[in-house]
Order: structure tokens, then sequence, then C-alpha cells
């Protein structure tokens, strides 16, 4: 194997693993987004917490997925049309990494004290729904 076909399958890699993020991320949303109307907590947590988190996962995906076309512009025989793919590219990415991050945040990232990944914002969000479940099962453990 030379150089250049390792570096394409960890590009790959890396690809694969921006969309897996993106898939599980979704999974996990719908199933926080239920079990926040299974507790009772209303329509508006429960779209709450399968926005912020889908979000978050959409974030992450898109970090590693920027990532991958890195590498791969990182080991590709250098031309200005493929500089100029991955500038655009890039560039998409960045600004919805921006929209989604202002959208779940209410306020531009630069705006924001203590800058928040989206590996960060997935934790903070299962942080929640632990948070949350330990609640209901305490209520529900006080009112037998």
């Amino acid at each position: 194997m030379d150089f250049e076909s390792v570096f394409t399958a960890v590009a790959v890699g890396f690809e694969i693993v921006g969309a897996v993020v993106m898939v599980v991320g979704f999974l996990i949303a719908v199933v926080f987004g239920i079990r926040s109307l299974a507790r009772g907590e209303g329509g508006h947590a429960g779209y709450t917490a399968l926005r912020t988190t889908l979000g978050a996962a959409i974030l992450l995906g898109l970090e590693v997925l920027v990532a991958a076309d890195l590498v791969r512009t990182i080991t590709s025989k250098p031309s200005l049309e493929d500089a100029v793919i991955l500038g655009i590219i890039v560039i998409i990415r960045t600004i919805l990494s921006i929209s989604i991050q202002i959208e779940i945040d209410g306020v531009a990232p630069w705006r924001r004290a203590l800058l928040t990944s989206g590996g960060q914002l997935l934790g903070q969000a299962v942080a929640r729904d632990r948070d949350a479940a330990a609640r209901a099962a305490a209520e529900r453990d006080a009112s037998t």
C-alpha cells in the first residue's frame, strides 16, 4: 500500500465516522425527545431536547467531515481546482456549523464567553436527560 491509498482510507474512515455520528445522534435525539414527553415535561421540552441533541450531533458530524476533507486534500496531488473545491466545502460546512450553533444557543458563537463544541453540547444533553430522569424517579419514589 502506498502513502496516498493509506490516507485515502483514513479520509474514508473519517467520513464514515462523521455519518455514523449524525445517524446515531439522530436516534439519541429522538429517544431524548420521547423520554422528555414520557416524563410529562410537555411538548416544548421534548422539542427542545430533540432539537438541541440533533443539532449537537450534526455539529459533531460536520467537524469530523471537515477533518476528512482536510486529510483527503493533504494527500492528493495539489491543484488549484482541488484547493478551490476544498475551500468551498469548508466554507459551506462552516456556515452550516455556525448557523446550527446559533440555533442551539440563541447567540452567535463569537459572542459567547466560553466556546462549546458539538461533543460538549451532546454531553450536556446527555447530562440534562440523566438529571431529568433522576428527578422523575425521585418524584415517583416520593409519591409511593
